[in-house]
């Protein structure tokens, strides 16, 4: 499979008409359908559905969108790896982060390394750290901010001194949100929405005791923006870090006892990196140096 024909596909895909997207990668239309039909025959599967007005993907279609998408960042990522320049320090570093107030810390990192090299880009990507590992682990991504409980055995790593505050996301008319802390006992006629990660789920199932068994669990989520929703709805509260309250109807109440964790920059041991990558790195730990005798 060639780098040009995955992106052929992958505007096909997006597009869902041969017509537009070949006048998008300004080739012909004929041009295009060869090389989706070679494409097909190379990989022994039918990869569109075809009608008189639209093209859809297959099931094989839709895997190899994702595995397309992967490959053509990386290349994309490659690329401009070899076009950095030695005179100023230039590129880009390609960031994985979830959504937490370590953020805000991590940014006046990144804040600072601009003003010192301004050419630099950074490319970020919001998941959770299962996802941020995945990306790391294929190099589509250079470094994640992970939040804690988290397994960092294959990575290099820097812990940031902020720490996260579990709560409960609530109706502002809830009688939770009436409530200056919640305690296990005030979730038991409470339907929860707990973080995917099995980690997290073992972190607060530590934190609810003898009541774990006893608890109504309405689903399990991965990035705040779609529970909040739902509880908006009235389908349940969420387990979730103390954010900067983007939701008018909702309110944070933390929980009782309290229940902390940390935060720590990562990236893949012993892996090959470009000059951009050693000098943020460095930068990051001279930074961090600094801050430790300031204290």
């Amino acid at each position: 499979m060639e780098i040009r024909v995955l992106r052929y596909f992958l505007m096909v895909a997006r597009e869902e008409n041969i017509t537009k997207a070949a006048e998008l990668l300004h080739i012909t239309q004929p041009t295009l359908s060869r090389q989706l039909m070679q494409l097909e025959e190379e990989l022994g599967k039918k990869l569109f559905q075809r009608t008189n007005h639209s093209i859809r993907l297959t099931e094989d279609g839709m895997l190899l969108r994702r595995r397309a998408q992967e490959i053509v960042q990386l290349a994309d990522k490659t690329e401009m790896e070899f076009k950095t320049g030695e005179e100023e320090l230039s590129g880009s570093i390609a960031i994985g982060s979830g959504e937490a107030n370590s953020v805000q810390e991590f940014a006046e990192i990144i804040g600072r390394f601009q003003k010192k090299y301004p050419q630099v880009q950074y490319d970020l990507y919001t998941a959770n750290a299962d996802d941020i590992k995945e990306r790391l682990d294929k190099g589509i991504l250079d470094i994640g901010l992970l939040t804690e409980p988290v397994d960092i055995g294959k990575y290099n790593f820097l812990r940031l001194k902020g720490k996260e505050k579990w709560g409960i996301l609530a109706r502002r008319d809830s009688e939770l949100a009436q409530k200056s802390a919640v305690r296990p006992q005030d979730l038991m006629d409470v339907p929860v929405f707990l973080a995917q990660r099995p980690l997290v789920r073992n972190e607060l199932e530590g934190w609810f005791g003898e009541y774990y068994d006893q608890i109504h669990v309405a689903g399990t989520y991965n990035l705040i923006n779609n529970v909040a929703v739902m509880v908006e709805n009235k389908i349940g509260v969420a387990f979730c870090f103390q954010l900067q309250n983007r939701f008018d109807n909702l309110k944070y109440i933390p929980l009782s006892p309290e229940v902390e964790t940390g935060a720590v920059i990562v990236w893949k041991k012993a892996q090959t990196m470009n000059r951009t990558m050693r000098q943020f790195i460095n930068f990051m730990r001279e930074y961090q140096e600094k801050e430790r005798h300031t204290l």
